[in-house]
């Protein structure tokens, strides 16, 4: 460890603290955000602020054949020897609306109820949660996580939780709901700092949300509107759902090994100096009314024998009824959507896959012994998430409003274009993609909302350098996910809250800042390296993902 002293070493880190606290309660910053976009909104259209939709296309010129002699189309050339590009206008202008006129106040009055029950979050959290919550009131989860820390060695408690924070992405969103309580009740059991728990496993949920040893919902999501850009400037290009894959699944291990140095070298040490009411480490065994590390009794290992058995057998039977044809989950979901029926339906599977063992291991253990206690065990899980649908609330109407007001293609359009004039070359101006991309996330956490505006102008753009359109989505993907663990307006932050509460009950929005700023710095700078060695490694993305694209008429 540094003999530098912990108040000057980490001065910058607590003083991100003492200013974030000073934020609003989630839910609160959220209503600040909504007026804030009612007056720029206003604001704007009195200005007259518009912008143009643009895309790139090669600059052609006429050439006469030095062989034949006959004129043809050739690009032209410049000084760097890349094609020259101008941006062309399409569409029709863009330019703000105001939410203060009369239009403007009764369609926020007309859609309140709709923002609110159209917000993503909010039904992966309900639904969720009813299974989650009724397993861990039933005391699965104690249990299993007894088991689990009597094989897994404490010091290994990190990388598992960055780790297993990473993979639940395969379940949506489930991962922030699930994992977050877990990690710190593991590492306050064993003597150490919960919080640092809950940072370890936020960072692997959260700014490692891309990565993942297997395809999840969002490749082919990301990968239709990577497509559309693509085809701006080849029609018929077609690009695969798993273009990525190979490299997301090693950024898989890099983030774990990144995430597990990062918590041991800068979270826990300053994590340490707190007090156990602070959230600082406790002595080990210190929450041994929550949650011990000791030897299952009888009961509970005969209950969680058999939970385990059933889900081992649900399990199995998912597994078969993605492969077996004709079965509800097995082939592609729906019209509109690339994604198979299973991942569709994660949701659902993860909600009966808690509860089913939950209620076995309850009525195995006593927990529960009618219907009775199955409404009152939900009820009381649903009950914890009311933080939740506030903060759903408040944030449906903003993310509602901004997107009315037009003040997102603005900001996106406006950006884009300065970055697409900026003459860099490929890879700086990929290096720029990515910080952009990073502080474009601060405002607009969805990673499809972003993409829907960006891929159409830097997808074509990259193409004409010869950048394929899979390593633009693989750039963008790791600079989407980096700085979703450092804005206060991720909607998940709620939850991550409240499991710091728990702990720490003066913990605010500051706390979880400062907490998350190492990775999230750790995170794009290791991550963007890893990219751009491995681009000039010349390695493939992964099946179809190759790295530089080849217009059809060149590779003829």
């Amino acid at each position: 460890m540094s003999s530098t002293p912990p108040s000057s070493r980490f001065s910058l880190l607590d003083a991100i603290e003492w200013a974030g606290n000073k934020l609003p309660d989630p839910a609160m910053l959220f209503v600040w955000c909504c007026l804030v976009v009612i007056v720029l909104s206003a604001v704007s259209t009195e200005l007259g602020w518009s912008v143009q939709p643009v895309r790139p296309e090669a600059v052609m010129q006429t050439v006469t054949d030095p062989q034949t002699g006959a004129s043809r189309q050739d690009y032209v050339i410049d000084a760097n020897g890349r094609r020259e590009v101008r941006l062309v206008e399409v569409g029709d202008p863009i330019a703000s609306r105001s939410l203060l006129t009369s239009d403007g106040i009764f369609w926020m009055l007309r859609t309140m109820v709709r923002n609110f029950v159209d917000f993503p979050p909010l039904g992966v959290v309900l639904v969720t949660m009813l299974g989650v919550g009724l397993a861990e009131r039933a005391g699965l989860i104690g249990a299993l996580l007894k088991a689990v820390m009597l094989v897994v060695p404490a010091r290994f408690f990190t990388p598992m939780l960055v780790f297993l924070g990473i993979q639940s992405s395969m379940g949506a969103d489930s991962g922030y709901v699930v994992l977050p309580p877990i990690a710190a009740l593991m590492f306050k059991s064993v003597g150490r700092s919960p919080l640092a728990g809950v940072a370890a496993v936020f960072a692997g949920i959260s700014a490692g949300f891309s990565s993942n040893l297997l395809v999840t919902s969002l490749d082919p999501l990301l990968g239709s509107l990577t497509q559309t850009g693509a085809r701006v400037i080849e029609p018929g290009y077609e690009l695969n759902a798993a273009c990525n894959w190979w490299f997301l699944a090693a950024s898989t291990f890099l983030l774990t090994l990144v995430g597990w140095a990062v918590t041991d070298l800068f979270v826990e040490p300053r994590l340490s100096r707190r007090g156990p009411d602070d959230g600082g480490p406790a002595q080990p065994g210190a929450g041994a009314s929550e949650l011990r590390a000791e030897r299952l009794s009888a009961g509970e290992s005969r209950a969680l024998l058999y939970a385990s058995s059933v889900l081992g057998v649900m399990l199995a039977g998912v597994l078969a009824l993605i492969f077996i044809e004709g079965s509800p989950i097995y082939g592609d979901g729906m019209p509109d959507s690339r994604s198979p029926r299973w991942i569709i339906a994660i949701v659902p599977i993860i909600f009966f896959l808690f509860l089913v063992p939950g209620l076995v291991y309850g009525v195995s253990i006593g927990t529960i012994r009618s219907g009775r206690d199955v409404a009152k065990l939900m009820s009381d899980a649903l009950a914890s998430t009311a933080p939740v649908i506030v903060l759903a609330f408040f944030a449906g109407q903003f993310i509602a409003y901004f997107k009315y007001s037009q003040l997102d293609q603005l900001l996106a359009y406006s950006l884009g274009k300065l970055l697409a004039e900026s003459g860099l070359p490929p890879l700086l101006l990929l290096a720029a993609f990515i910080v952009l991309v990073m502080v474009l996330n601060i405002l607009v956490s969805s990673a499809s909302a972003k993409w829907t505006l960006l891929a159409p102008v830097f997808v074509p753009i990259f193409m004409l350098m010869q950048v394929s359109p899979e390593l633009t989505q693989a750039a963008y993907r790791l600079a989407d996910s980096c700085t979703n663990i450092v804005t206060p307006l991720n909607a998940y932050l709620v939850l991550i809250l409240a499991a710091c509460r728990t702990h720490a009950p003066k913990s605010g929005t500051g706390t979880i800042i400062s907490m998350m700023t190492p990775y999230s710095i750790v995170f794009a700078i290791v991550w963007t390296t890893f990219l751009l060695g491995w681009a000039a490694l010349g390695i493939d993305l992964g099946p179809g993902g190759g790295l530089v694209y080849t217009p059809p008429s060149a590779a003829n």
